[in-house]
């Protein structure tokens, strides 16, 4: 589209002399004019076409003057540019319209090659200032497409503990500290039956709306094959079968599964991938779980996940987390570590599965300092308590 100039003078030789200066632009279409005679007409000329991007006018006009269209300019359109124009000795009246708004001046009789050049400064002034609006918009509509990932990440995230009222066999708890920027941490917790509790935690790669709503559907693909009452190796296999056939963005996702037998102690899991949880036995310091490591979902759709079995004892803890705790960073550039993480649950003997939690997040925020949070800080903790 050309560019647009809107010429405000009462002289009326300047329109043929600016017509036959840039007659070339006008016939290549990079240059658009439009001319009016006093302030009154440069508003309805402004009005009736809001793709004007410059206004070239005198001050000194009947029926409304430069100084006072300048005041009124500024309402119209913000991305405006005006440059006025007044005799060299004028410069009283110059201050006051460059205090008023205007962008640039030039002098009575118009210099057209300076006039040319003024035209060329202004238009790359206005690309940017456009520019730049577009990069604000862009960034206000990727902060919002953020606030939209953090809903969904809040939404879907069971909080409410005790959280079955009425059965007995455990104590749970878990949190999610989201950062920053939307990831695809999640945790998840329901009853198989009267006898089964399952438990699982997760992180999606990526980060913002594409991982919340991957995250979204590894949830609900995850609880309802598990529903079924699957061994956990079982499972995995069958949710990463399901992911990993529609897996077109070339996701993935690291995943805990466990199956606590609330009667018996059993806990049964399977590991695609994910940060190996810690036992805090009820005697003894607590320990990382060895466990198959596992691929993570979505890449091999024919990847045969173990199932893996442990016997708790009465008040045993299980504590799963994600890479956000031991890749926290401080302001030194350095991670908090699994080793900081083991030594903190160390000294968490005796503790309910919630005050361990708020243990570590305890740790990690200050182990951080003002070093700001990269990664959502997910945790659960459960407790067999028969």
């Amino acid at each position: 589209m050309p560019f647009k100039i809107l010429v405000v003078d009462d002289e009326p030789d300047l329109e043929l002399l600016i017509r036959q200066k840039f007659r070339r632009q006008i016939r290549e279409k990079e240059l658009e004019f439009a001319f009016a005679h006093n302030g009154v007409e440069a508003l309805e000329a402004l009005k009736a076409d809001r793709d004007i991007e410059m206004v070239l006018t005198d001050i000194n006009m009947p029926v409304m003057d430069g100084l006072t269209l300048l005041g009124k300019i500024s309402d119209l359109n913000a991305m405006l540019k005006t440059i006025v124009v007044s005799a060299y000795g004028d410069m009283e009246n110059i201050r006051a319209a460059m205090n008023r708004g205007a962008y640039d001046f030039l002098t009575k009789p118009i210099d057209l090659t300076d006039l040319e050049v003024t035209i060329s400064k202004t238009r790359q002034r206005i690309e940017v200032l456009r520019e730049s609006a577009r990069e604000h918009k862009q960034l206000i509509e990727i902060q919002n497409e953020l606030n939209v990932a953090t809903n969904i990440q809040r939404s879907i995230l069971p909080c409410d503990f005790p959280p079955f009222p009425g059965v007995e066999g455990f104590e749970l708890y878990a949190e999610m500290i989201p950062a920053r920027e939307v990831g695809g941490d999640f945790y998840d917790f329901f009853l198989l039956d009267k006898e089964r509790l399952g438990l699982v935690i997760g992180d999606v790669s990526g980060k913002g709306v594409p991982a919340a709503i991957f995250m979204a559907v590894t949830r609900t693909m995850l609880k309802s094959v598990a529903l079924t009452g699957l061994p956990a190796g079982e499972c995995l296999r069958q949710v990463n079968r399901l992911i990993s056939l529609e897996n077109t963005s070339y996701m993935f996702v690291t995943l805990y599964y466990a199956i606590l037998n609330i009667m018996t102690g059993e806990f049964e899991f399977s590991n695609a991938g994910h940060n190996l949880p810690y036992l805090i036995p009820v005697q003894g310091e607590a320990r990382m779980l060895p466990a198959d490591n596992g691929i993570v979902l979505g890449i091999d759709e024919n990847y045969p996940y173990r199932t893996e079995k442990l016997q708790l004892t009465p008040g045993d803890i299980i504590f799963l987390y994600t890479d956000g705790i031991t890749e926290a960073f401080n302001q030194q550039k350095q991670m908090y570590t699994d080793e900081r993480l083991h030594q903190c649950l160390k000294l968490t003997p005796g503790s309910s599965p919630k005050e361990i939690i708020q243990r570590v997040v305890e740790e990690v925020t200050s182990f951080a300092g003002n070093e700001p949070q990269s990664d959502d800080l997910t945790m659960m903790a459960a407790r067999y308590h028969p």
